[in-house]
């Protein structure tokens, strides 16, 4: 499966953004070591959480989260990340990217 990032109409990279900022290098690893398995198609601890948005759960640290959507059939769209402090404000940030990129892909 190709694995593909949200960019806002800016140019934005909203999940390289979060990764960068992670100060926790072993967690900056454990997220990408995730987001690999994504790649290789090994989906493993996640879930839908609505509105063709799914979360990743990494089981380190405060539970980081990336969210993600499946788009097409090869496609997994990376839309942002957070923890499970912020996780109801992170799946409605992440379906606001989810519906904006459908609207400028559809546009085009």
């Amino acid at each position: 499966m190709e694995t593909r990032r949200y960019l806002t109409e800016t140019g934005k990279d909203v999940v390289g953004e979060w990764l960068a900022g992670l100060k926790d290098a072993r967690a900056r690893a454990k997220v990408a070591t995730r987001i690999a398995r994504l790649e290789a198609v090994n989906f493993g601890d996640c879930k839908p959480v609505g509105e063709g948005v799914w979360e990743l759960r990494v089981d380190w640290g405060p539970g980081y989260r990336v969210y993600y959507a499946i788009v097409g059939a090869e496609v997994v769209l990376l839309l942002c990340g957070g923890d499970k402090r912020k996780q109801a404000a992170d799946i409605r940030r992440a379906a606001e990217f989810l519906k904006d990129y459908r609207r400028r892909t559809t546009a085009s």
